[in-house]
């Protein structure tokens, strides 16, 4: 039986991927074994969304080289797909799975492994040996109109599971390589979805996560509208979910119906990502971002007339190329102002391939991050005070698992909210929702 070993860089969108990959795997009759010496197959799920980024995916490509020369290593994903060419693949890799491929992985695992063997039946193998060839499985991702069709009956979390329901982007902002690597908006269909979120709840889970590469855009792509609505609330009709939360979405799809409509629905928890990126209307225009701070805001509001205290997050991007002292304050002030329960801050990268690489008045690295380092403060506050204000509530508990908290063995779990409780309790607990009193700053982790 041979050993396959896997590891994911990036979003959750890979994490789903991944995970289905590993399925893929297991069905076939390998042997899944941790991310280090000893196996005879890597598998690293790519992501290239930065600089840095690209930077980790070619680490760990070598590093599995490393560990064992003779393994084949696969990369799949997006870094691969960036690099498009055979002539820009890294000698170290042996198959190159690209998005939209990654479906594919069995059958050319089986077609590398029969070329190999015919090499080394081949007169001339001995010359060859030192040859590494590679398996390009990579199309032109903008063309295509399918979508992947993978498949999760056991998520790597025991109780809650992300459930990939949409991939690529339309939206082009201007800092962002994602839309050239995972293509246009492309959607799975209900019926699938729903298949898969009755067979996790069949297998014990309560929670689905709802994600995408651009989740906002879901069933545009079926006839021109936005159907995301109408998902969620066909998930909430099964049986055995008892809560669904939703991944990234863009300001725009926030309307009084669509919040009114989601309120009524028990199972939604009130957290909701909303992507920002820059407070200020000029930054804004910049980026593409197609709203003003203004909009922004009234999307805001609108989830907080329908919600009780929902828990808003988003990211920020400082150092944008162009951002001054004042639009960044104005930047700043925003955020004080929307009072964000957390805000993800990244220093611009400067991304090849993008509009943005090539715009004037780069920021200096330095400027970056002294600017990350005033909104990951104010950040920091405005958490501290969005969890205080929940001393004293009752709190539904999605027990997780169990963690030692200043030495002492407690349960811990996240509310709908997705703020993490710990509390004494029992290991038999586990997977099950119960009410908990938060009396102390203790019980809040982080």
């Amino acid at each position: 039986m041979k050993k396959a070993a896997l590891h994911n860089l990036g979003c959750k969108v890979n994490a789903y991927e991944t995970e289905a990959m590993q399925e893929m795997l297991e069905k076939a009759g390998y042997e899944i074994v941790p991310f280090r010496e000893g196996a005879d197959i890597y598998i690293i799920n790519t992501c290239t969304v930065t600089n840095i980024a690209d930077r980790k995916s070619r680490q760990m490509l070598h590093r599995a080289r490393k560990m064992n020369p003779d393994a084949v290593v696969v990369a799949a994903g997006c870094y691969v797909q960036a690099q498009n060419t055979r002539e820009n693949t890294d000698p170290c890799i042996d198959i190159v799975l690209g998005n939209n491929h990654k479906k594919d992985l069995i059958k050319v695992l089986e077609e590398y492994e029969a070329e190999k063997a015919a090499q080394k039946e081949s007169a001339d193998a001995a010359e060859k040996s030192d040859v590494r060839k590679n398996i390009q499985d990579i199309e032109e991702i903008g063309q295509t109109k399918e979508y992947e069709k993978l498949h999760l009956t056991k998520p790597g979390e025991h109780t809650r599971a992300y459930i990939k329901v949409q991939d690529g982007c339309n939206q082009f902002c201007t800092y962002c390589i994602i839309p050239y690597v995972r293509g246009r908006v492309r959607s799975r269909t209900v019926e699938d979805v729903l298949d898969e979120v009755r067979t996790l709840a069949g297998n014990g889970y309560q929670e689905v996560v709802l994600t995408g590469i651009h989740l906002s855009s879901y069933g545009i792509d079926f006839d021109g509208n936005r159907h995301l609505l109408s998902l969620i609330q066909a998930v909430h009709q099964i049986e055995g979910i008892r809560r669904i939360r939703l991944g990234s979405l863009e300001p725009g799809i926030i309307t009084d119906e669509f919040a009114r409509a989601l309120s009524d629905l028990p199972k939604m928890c009130p957290h909701f990502h909303l992507s920002l990126q820059s407070g200020c209307d000029d930054t804004l225009k910049r980026m593409n971002r197609r709203y003003t701070s203004e909009e922004y805001y009234e999307k805001c509001c609108i989830l907080r007339r329908y919600f009780d205290n929902p828990a808003l997050t988003t990211d920020v991007i400082v150092g944008f190329p162009g951002e001054t002292e004042e639009e960044f304050q104005k930047s700043r002030d925003f955020v004080d102002k929307v009072d964000f329960y957390e805000t993800h801050i990244f220093k611009y990268s400067r991304r090849e391939g993008t509009r943005a690489a090539a715009m004037e008045n780069q920021v200096s690295e330095q400027e970056k991050a002294r600017r990350s380092a005033v909104l990951i403060e104010l950040g920091e506050k405005k958490r501290k005070a969005y969890e205080q204000s929940f001393l004293g509530k009752e709190v539904e508990v999605l027990v997780e698992e169990e963690a030692l908290i200043q030495g002492k063995p407690m349960q811990t779990g996240h509310t709908k909210e997705y703020i993490r409780i710990a509390f004494e309790g029992d290991k038999s607990l586990k997977n099950t929702i119960v009410k908990v009193r938060v009396d102390n700053d203790l019980q809040i982790i982080h």
